[in-house]
């Protein structure tokens, strides 16, 4: 008998995690844990098994399962602890000392290294076993683990965590000021229901072909209960711009019933589009996502939306096609942005 940490890689299927518990138990294995990753190409389920098989015949059970990239590598009897109070008490011991980030993350995501970086050695790398954690503009700690590649739920958790250590980038009451690179400032607020006629407004001001990029349809006005859905702060967070006492801008975040997933949405009146104010907006949601513990931020577009499409590259985002030919889905990894 022996305890072993497995992870495979399945489609969004209903009944595969059934499937994959059937084929451990064929091998007479224990399931003593179990958690899910969303990931960039199907869902990663991980198992901690007491299991007298050997890790081939793991492998090879899984995969005739249904399971994709199998992993298996040893694990003890100390990764039995529970994990969201295992995460408590790390997150005690970096608001006490947050000089051993570094050494703290390797501990939470269980990697064998964790170094600083700076300067321009902060990007991203292509490599799954290594993982850098942005921390400012140029610093970023970077984990290496050999064995298990790190996945987008991961890389969500140790972004939540670096924040403890940092000072709330938010101001009082929700309120921020958005300076864009022309000079003009934005007032940045969440949106409630205060909001709803300006809202109303900010619709009637856009073009047919603004709404119809946010709504897939020229809708000339915003159904009260969408707009009272969008306020909902159980199904979202929302934020409205304003200058010179108009709403100009509206974002959104929903949460969705996929695990560790939001989408986000925009409407920017026609004059300030191409100005950066959407860019500023979805890093702001982007943000928000990651402390929320959202791992991926989503988004639906019109295949002719190009501004769309560009914003959300420049974010770092990869585009796909779904099962409509005019549609496009881009798909953002909450760790892979840096707050400038």
């Amino acid at each position: 008998m022996g305890f072993l940490r497995i992870r495979t890689t399945v489609d969004e299927r209903p009944g595969r995690l059934a499937s994959l518990a059937a084929a451990l138990a064929e091998k007479g294995g224990n399931i003593l844990g179990l958690s899910v990753h969303p990931d960039a190409d199907g869902t990663v389920d991980e198992f901690v098994a007491d299991i007298p098989a050997s890790a081939d015949s793991v492998r090879e059970a899984l995969e005739g399962a249904g399971g994709r990239r199998v992993q298996v590598v040893p694990a003890s009897a100390h990764e039995l602890t529970d994990e969201p109070t295992r995460a408590l008490l790390l997150a005690c011991r970096l608001r006490a000392m947050p000089w051993r980030l570094p050494e703290l993350l390797a501990e939470l995501l269980r990697a064998d290294d964790a170094r600083w970086l700076y300067g321009e050695q902060v990007s991203e790398l292509p490599d799954p076993t290594q993982l850098v954690v942005p921390v400012a503009a140029r610093r970023a700690v970077r984990l290496r683990r050999a064995g298990l590649p790190f996945t987008l739920t991961e890389a969500a958790r140790a972004a939540s965590f670096v924040r403890l250590a940092q000072p709330p980038a938010q101001q009082p009451g929700g309120e921020r000021t958005v300076r864009l690179a022309d000079g003009a400032e934005m007032t940045v607020r969440p949106l409630t229901s205060i909001y709803r006629e300006a809202v109303r407004d900010l619709h009637e001001r856009c073009s047919p072909e603004s709404r119809r990029f946010r709504y897939f349809t020229s809708m000339p006005a915003l159904p009260p209960r969408m707009f009272d859905r969008l306020c909902d702060r159980d199904r979202g967070h929302s934020l409205v711009a304003g200058h010179d006492g108009q709403a100009v801008a509206m974002a959104n975040l929903m949460f969705t019933p996929d695990p560790g997933i939001a989408e986000m949405a925009f409407l920017i009146e026609d004059r300030w589009q191409g100005r950066g104010l959407g860019k500023a907006l979805a890093r702001m949601l982007v943000m928000e996502a990651r402390d929320l513990g959202y791992a991926e931020v989503r988004a639906t577009m019109l295949s002719d939306n190009a501004r769309m499409r560009r914003l959300l590259i420049s974010l770092g985002a990869t585009l796909g096609y779904t099962e409509d030919p005019g549609v496009v889905e881009a798909r953002l990894p909450v760790g892979a942005l840096v707050s400038a």
